[in-house]
């Protein structure tokens, strides 16, 4: 190979039916159930500074959700972490967002029988994402509250991570159309329950209120429950009505995109001052501090 050959994975790096690529250049089969259907899973950890942040609860997580699928990567832990390393030391970046899939694969033509698929795992570094700006972190994100149902839990189990994102995709459209940035969906009851990628939170009278159901278990979501346990706050996990999320004194949403994100707009109401409370910035900084502690990280060339 000569040097022109050689690849620039700069941008990132995918593991593509036994191979290592640049990102651009990554791609599954058109046939694949994973691209048909959605008929696939993932998972998604971050590295900081050149760390993994809680891999075992993510890998943990993967695993769950692959056996609830019944999807089978054919890999371990270890040959999982294993190449999940290889993509960041090969797109040498410190900072990155790390996913991991296992797809349905392509069954025999004519057969409609899942069974008969063999299924196939990826797995890709690509720069670190946030799912807020600069400064939407800074002065906090306005939130639309949508009319759209989540789909319901016995339809398509929310804590097994999924691609079923139609409902969220179309209350974002509408929530950025109307002039937010983002938006949470409500469950059939009425209750909040989660936006696109990130779990949600609020804060009454100096108690953190988050949903009990009907959303995806994030780990950041984890992350800041045990987090406020550590510092004294109390945590109640339980239904939230949009009178108790809308008219809460903090309000934020949690993402491995960036952590702990202060909102203060809901349906263009000011929450508490307008600006991030206290209690979430206090958790945003307690967040960032925990990628410091040596038992919740793995390190990439470790």
């Amino acid at each position: 190979m000569t040097v022109t050959d050689t690849p620039d994975f700069s941008k990132g790096c995918a593991f593509v039916r036994g191979q290592y690529v640049p990102i651009e250049r990554a791609s599954i089969p058109i046939t694949d159930l994973g691209f048909l259907h959605s008929d696939a899973t993932y998972d998604v950890v971050t590295v900081w500074n050149g760390a993994f942040f809680r891999l075992d609860a993510h890998l943990e997580r993967f695993r769950r959700s692959c056996q609830r699928w019944r999807l089978d990567p054919q890999l371990s832990d270890h040959e999982i972490t294993t190449i999940l390393s290889q993509c960041v030391r090969l797109s040498g970046l410190q900072s990155s967002y790390v996913e991991m899939l296992c797809t349905r694969g392509q069954t025999p033509w004519g057969s409609r029988d899942p069974r008969q698929a063999v299924n196939q795992f990826y797995a890709f570094a690509v720069p670190y994402v946030w799912i807020a700006n600069e400064q939407q972190r800074v002065n906090g994100l306005s939130l639309r509250i949508s009319d759209i149902q989540r789909i319901p839990p016995d339809s398509v189990d929310p804590t097994i991570k999924n691609y079923h994102w139609s409902d969220l995709t179309m209350g974002l459209l509408a929530a950025l159309d109307s002039g937010a940035d983002t938006v949470v969906l409500v469950d059939r009851q009425g209750h909040v329950v989660e936006g696109p990628g990130f779990n949600i939170f609020c804060v009454r009278e100096g108690t953190i209120l988050t949903p009990e159901s009907g959303m995806l278990e994030g780990v950041t979501r984890r992350t800041v429950i045990e987090m406020a346990q550590t510092l004294g706050i109390k945590v109640q996990i339980r239904a939230v009505t949009v009178q108790e999320f809308s008219t809460a004194d903090e309000v934020f949403v949690t993402s491995s995109g960036g952590g702990v994100i202060a909102v203060t707009f809901v349906d263009e109401k000011v929450i508490g001052q307008g600006k991030p409370g206290a209690m979430t910035l206090k958790l945003a900084q307690t967040y960032w501090a925990w990628h410091e502690i040596p038992a919740m990280n793995v390190r990439v060339n470790d």
